[in-house]
């Protein structure tokens, strides 16, 4: 029973520190634009994964180097493009449109009607906690649609990389993204200066690297390499359900009976993926 439930739990464990993460960007958002945060938020998590795990030199080159650098690449693509659409649609808008893409991963890796029927009850859950509509905005759309594909991709690839020294990959893809992508932040960089302390911005760089992507994506792949990519695109339907009971529990906000309807919703399509 504990096994069969480790990795939904991991998985809560993952949300809840990523939205502790976005707590913090919300003090970013406020004085750089949605993408350098999203920089900060991958560079900041290689500098610290290449402190805690030192890889040796040569992981940074060869194969393996350019396979942890296009992963990296991917994440930071995802994260962009993601921070890019809340720019201009609502947050459930957004949200639910991305989950497009690890709900088309486990449709593909589905082999039953079983797995089908847990698909729908996690799509529809999913689309009532979110509270999805579209948009008019067919440019914050298409930021939304570009992340549900880059969402995709990072399960499929994160899948490959989970099989090696995924830690180390993590660190090597992460720094060399951020490292690759410098000359972009500057480009993007406000004109004006920035209304907070250089050392602030870095501490909270930090603290979102930490919270944001050091532990979910280092939880990511040990989740990965316990349940596959198939389950694993099943078990982010967790996340919004983690962001809707910490929402509940810690900000005081009330469910509405859709979202209470979509959180039992994937509740039971995660217990019947599970068995």
């Amino acid at each position: 029973m504990g096994q069969r439930f480790a990795a939904p739990g991991l998985m809560v464990f993952s949300g809840l520190s990523l939205y502790a993460g976005a707590a913090i960007a919300v003090g970013l958002f406020d004085v750089l634009p949605p993408v350098v945060v999203a920089w900060f938020r991958i560079a900041a998590a290689g500098i610290l994964l290449i402190a805690l795990r030192r890889p040796a030199l040569e992981a940074f080159f060869g194969h393996a180097g350019a396979m942890a650098t296009m992963f990296g690449f991917v994440t930071l693509a995802m994260n962009m493009a993601f921070y890019q659409a809340i720019a201009y649609l609502p947050l459930g808008t957004a949200v639910a449109i991305e989950f497009l893409g690890p709900i088309a991963v486990a449709a593909w890796g589905s082999r039953n009607s079983q797995d089908w029927f847990a698909l729908l009850l996690a799509s529809s859950g999913v689309l009532f906690m979110s509270g999805a509509q579209w948009s008019a905005s067919s440019y914050g759309v298409m930021f939304a649609l570009l992340t549900a594909v880059l969402w995709a991709t990072y399960i499929l690839f994160g899948a490959q990389v989970a099989k090696t020294n995924s830690t180390n990959s993590l660190a090597i893809g992460f720094f060399w993204a951020g490292i690759i992508t410098l000359p972009f932040i500057f480009v993007l960089w406000p004109t004006s200066g920035v209304a907070m302390p250089l050392w602030q911005i870095a501490g909270l760089a930090a603290g979102l690297g930490l919270l944001s992507a050091v532990i979910p994506y280092s939880l990511d792949q040990i989740i990965l390499r316990m349940t596959g990519p198939a389950y694993f695109a099943m078990l982010l339907a967790l996340l919004p359900l983690t962001a809707a009971l910490l929402g509940a529990v810690v900000l005081g906000q009330t469910l509405t009976g859709a979202e209470i309807f979509g959180i039992l919703a994937v509740v039971a399509a995660v217990v019947l993926r599970s068995r």
